[in-house]
């Protein structure tokens, strides 16, 4: 789940709820953000920021450039000049990450806004203390932020801003985090690693007519593999994948969550001494034979406290992502393609 009263000095704005669509922020000229804004658009012309063009559109806001521009030259400062010097597509994907993001806090401010949620000044200031004014230096943090241009109101309205969400997720999803002693021990009962032997035929890059010819040339080999020809000797002499193909295609004892979902996927559930059928990757085709695979060693009571907290951040990042996609839907949340 994100926590966002870590977000430090994010400085995202909060707009007062009307019944027409808030408007987002026009750039003043020649402020840092409109500069940011003007150079960016000479590669990209919808960012121009006398157009103000919306990136992101709801029923009661839009998330336009300014917006964005704005967030980023705070978040940067100086650092911000460097998004001008990037090619288009990651210009693009920078604009659009943080357009998404001030899209989805606006929703989950208004969310808790209809949910009287409220953070007192109190918590507000303990909170700015306990992760700002490091050992009661609290001169040494305001000189910080005037070196930085950033206002003291601005730092007592981001954390407002993330208190606020975080107590309306705990408050909206609280009965989502709870895991039961079953879930543990299914958890703990888990194969948790594995050691394969693969055979990689790449198609990075192939066209479609190209990448058959390799499926064809892998279904050969596969049906060699599952004749009971060895698989060492096969992946040393097919295998295109140079981190194993010298040692017979083997991976030994990999955790989950180390290889692509497809390969993993395979890994943890082709019974042990057999081969799976041909398996597509970004990488390309595969073909893996499982050699075993090993549960967790150490006892339940030792690992139980860190699997409950493994499960809790995984029902809560589930739980979070279902809210957002509700609170989107219900929005009309629209992406603009430019």
């Amino acid at each position: 789940m994100k926590k966002y009263f870590i977000l430090a000095l994010s400085l995202f704005v909060i707009f007062a709820s009307c019944s027409k669509k808030e408007p987002g922020i026009t750039l003043e000229k020649d402020t840092p953000a409109y500069l940011l804004a003007a150079d960016v658009a000479a590669k990209i012309a919808y960012l121009d920021p006398e157009n103000n063009n919306v990136l992101i559109s709801t029923k009661e806001f839009d998330i336009r450039s300014g917006d964005v521009f704005n967030a980023i030259q705070t978040n940067f400062g100086n650092r911000a000049k460097q998004l001008a010097t990037f090619d288009e597509a990651r210009i693009k994907s920078i604009v659009n990450q943080h357009a998404l993001q001030l899209a989805e806090i606006k929703l989950l401010l208004k969310a808790a806004e209809r949910a009287n949620i409220n953070i007192t000044d109190a918590e507000v200031d303990s909170t700015i203390l306990a992760r700002y004014i490091r050992n009661g230096d609290r001169e040494k943090f305001m000189a910080w932020l005037e070196e930085n241009n950033i206002k003291y109101e601005t730092v007592q309205n981001d954390t407002r801003n993330g208190l606020t969400i975080q107590k309306y997720i705990d408050e909206t999803l609280a009965e989502e985090f709870t895991v039961t002693e079953e879930e543990l021990q299914e958890l703990y009962n888990e194969d948790k690693s594995a050691t394969v032997r693969h055979i990689l035929l790449k198609t990075q890059g192939m066209a479609d007519s190209s990448k058959q010819e390799v499926y064809k040339k892998m279904e050969s080999i596969l049906e060699r593999a599952k004749a009971g020809e060895d698989f060492a000797a096969l992946a040393n002499e097919f295998s295109e994948d140079p981190g194993s193909n010298k040692n017979g295609g083997l991976y030994k004892d990999f955790p989950k969550g180390q290889m692509v979902k497809p390969f993993e996927d395979a890994s943890f559930s082709v019974p042990v001494g057999e081969t799976s059928d041909i398996v597509e990757t970004t990488y390309g085709y595969h073909i893996i034979k499982v050699i075993e695979r090993n549960k967790e060693k150490r006892p339940f009571d030792e690992v139980k406290s860190s699997y409950e907290e493994k499960l809790k951040n995984n029902k809560s990042n589930e739980a979070y992502n279902n809210l957002i996609e509700k609170l989107k839907s219900k929005s009309k949340f629209k992406v603009i393609e430019y």
